[in-house]
């Protein structure tokens, strides 16, 4: 039996069962066949600012202009972004919040839930506190099971891998005169990215061993 974010991960990898119901089969009107269960990486970004930046451009003597912008900025708050990666397909489900309470974690989890009716819905969390110690809410959602990252292994959750994405593609060094101009911003770049969305494939490089011609491992 899958009792572990561990081995959901390598076991989605490998292409193996999660257990007997797990990747289960169901026709629909003689529709291709989808699977009954589903993995989803969750987490939030948390304090994500709407800055914006002054910009502005410098004249050159040869008549050209560098175009950029300076270090001042104005700030029009913050938003936290919630969000649930697809294992299977990449696909991102994503909201916005002011807080990243015990309560937005929920009310974000009911609205996952809501996207994947009648699914056995696997979790991968962090050891955050606010995703701990919610019995109650799992027991009203037995179609849904948690799982926990090892310590000092958040990199097992695939949502941290697409915040980076978001932030590097979408997020550094740009400007928003508002805070709704800002969560307006992301929600077109979810959109955007789901439509090209692909599962993430992981990738170890090849390790060569150094050769030591004429040398005793006690020389090393």
């Amino acid at each position: 039996m899958i009792t572990s974010a561990l081995e959901i991960v390598i076991a989605l990898l490998l292409g193996l069962p999660l257990g007997p119901a797990a990747f289960a089969s169901v026709k629909q009107g003689g529709l291709p066949r989808r699977r009954t269960a589903i993995v989803l990486c969750v987490d939030e970004k948390p304090s994500i600012q709407a800055l914006e930046r002054a910009q502005g451009y410098l004249k050159l003597p040869n008549g050209r202009a560098l175009t950029g912008q300076s270090h001042d900025y104005k700030r029009h708050g913050t938003t936290t972004l919630f969000a649930a990666l697809e294992v299977a397909t990449g696909k991102i489900i994503a909201t916005h919040s002011k807080r990243r309470r015990r309560v937005e974690f929920l009310d974000f989890m009911n609205s996952v839930t809501a996207a994947f009716p009648n699914r056995k819905l696997h979790v991968i969390l962090d050891n955050l506190n606010t995703h701990k110690k919610n019995e109650d809410w799992l027991k009203a959602h037995p179609n849904v099971q948690f799982h926990f990252t090892p310590t000092s292994a958040s990199w097992l959750n695939q949502v941290e891998v697409w915040f980076s994405i978001l932030q590097g593609q979408s997020l550094s060094g740009t400007s928003f005169t508002s805070l709704k101009q800002l969560q307006e911003h992301i929600d077109a770049y979810v959109n955007a990215y789901n439509d090209r969305a692909e599962p993430f494939v992981w990738t170890k490089k090849k390790v060569r061993q150094r050769r030591f011609k004429g040398r005793r491992i006690t020389q090393l």
